[in-house]
């Protein structure tokens, strides 16, 4: 089976919600303003994209990376990975050409047949709705969390408030770093 990935920037708070500078949000760019960068907190950054085969997406997501990572040197090697969007409304021709072989999924148990498909680790990069669905369907294997210390109140959630069954993790990596930034990887206990 392949492994599920979900990486995010997530605050104390459990926001995800505009962490680059996305318009629409009060808060946004929130994980470079006032905070100190320091290289080493982003070093799991990199060693995802060495260790990812292909990437999905939501559409929200989808529609805000695809203009611009396909021509950042710093994402350069996500251009010819495959990716999949789960999306009921997205359609062929919203694809963005020239960024790797992309497919539109349809429901969540086209997301479970792609991780019994042949191949390894799937990450999924923000697409905080995605997220909290797949996560709430238990697809999701380990978590990439960058964790900043910052309480930011209202936003898109990484979890979601539905009612279920305690979900176990296994913390297997973490590290703090000086501006206050904590790496947290876990699996998926399931």
């Amino acid at each position: 089976m392949r492994p599920l990935i979900s990486t995010a920037f997530v605050s104390l708070d459990g926001v995800v919600e505009a962490p680059g500078g996305e318009p629409g949000y009060r808060n946004s760019g929130w994980t470079f303003k006032d905070m100190e960068f320091l290289p080493e907190a982003f070093e799991i950054k990199g060693r995802e994209q060495e260790e990812a085969t292909a990437m999905l997406f939501g559409r929200v997501s989808y529609e805000a990376f695809s203009p611009l990572w396909p021509d950042m040197a710093e994402f350069a090697t996500y251009k010819p990975m495959p990716k999949y969007v789960l999306s009921t409304t997205l359609g062929e021709d919203d694809l963005v050409p020239g960024w790797g072989e992309t497919t539109i999924l349809r429901s969540l148990d086209e997301v479970a047949a792609l991780k019994e498909s042949e191949g390894g680790p799937i990450t999924m990069h923000g697409s905080a709705t995605l997220n909290r669905n797949l996560s709430d369907a238990g697809l999701i294997d380990r978590y990439h969390l960058l964790v900043f210390p910052l309480l930011l109140g209202a936003g898109k959630r990484l979890f979601s408030t539905t009612d279920k069954d305690t979900q176990k993790l296994k913390l297997i990596e973490h590290e703090a770093y000086a501006n206050g930034v904590q790496k947290n990887v876990f699996d998926v206990v399931h």
